[in-house]
């Protein structure tokens, strides 16, 4: 089966609507979404209700932070994300408030495991950003292939008995082979806000069948997003950063 997946999508319209018409270029069976797909951008309803159709059409999504927060929790998020938040809240209504509200924090599938953060204490939000972030979300599971988001910069993990665990940063394009004799943690880029120094949209292919994922960069109209957070009186950076991808 192979699964197109978007993670930390981020209320940005423009940068979903752009991959999700690359996806299309490329067959696939199901989409994926991994969490957060409110905060930080001017169009949390209509992400909510893209996502909300692709799952009443079989696809599948999973629990962000930023999605929990939108019920009341205490998050830990800076103001600029807080501010984000509260506006978020007041545009969204019972029924998208709802379905982010009864969404799974994970999906367990053959030797895979799906999440918006890590396998280890999956509800507290852990960042994947080491060697030993990977071992300890690894240690947590006996799936060989964990693929999560939350961190918005793309990067691979993988180990094998008793050698230390390596990474690299994946390739635009070209498929990942996720050999078998090997332990996997694929994080995966962000569709709304990347963090890696590259503005372009990222999202993945994952084919369980052929045993790869692929990820993919993918321009977007940054303009239009910037200027409706502006319009929407949100905080100045998360504008701005759109243009550098930090």
């Amino acid at each position: 089966m192979k699964t197109a997946l978007f993670a930390d999508i981020h209320g940005n319209r423009e940068a979903l609507a752009a991959c999700l018409a690359h996806a299309r270029r490329h067959p696939f069976d199901r989409m994926m979404f991994l969490g957060d797909m409110v905060g930080y951008g001017a169009d949390p309803a209509w992400c909510v209700d893209t996502v909300r159709e692709a799952v009443a059409r079989g696809s599948v999504a999973l629990l962000g932070n930023h999605d929990e927060a939108v019920s009341g929790a205490d998050p830990d998020m800076n103001q600029d994300a807080l501010a984000a938040i509260e506006w978020t809240r007041s545009r969204l209504d019972g029924d998208q408030k709802h379905f982010l509200r009864n969404l799974s924090l994970l999906v367990e599938e053959g030797d895979t495991m799906f999440v918006h953060s890590s396998a280890a204490a999956p509800h507290a939000w852990n960042y994947i950003t080491s060697p030993r972030d990977a071992d300890a979300c690894l240690r947590y599971t006996t799936r060989r292939i964990v693929i999560c988001g939350h961190v918005h910069r793309p990067q691979v993990f993988h180990a094998m008995d008793r050698r230390p665990i390596e990474a690299f940063t994946p390739m635009h394009g070209a498929p990942i082979p996720l050999l078998r004799q090997r332990r996997w943690v694929a994080v995966l880029g962000s569709v709304g806000q990347p963090r890696d120094g590259n503005p372009a949209a990222a999202y993945a292919i994952f084919d369980s069948v052929q045993g790869t994922l692929t990820q993919y960069r993918v321009a977007y109209d940054t303009d239009a997003a910037a200027r409706k957070i502006r319009a929407a009186g949100l905080p100045e950076r998360l504008a701005s950063r759109l243009y550098a991808g930090q």
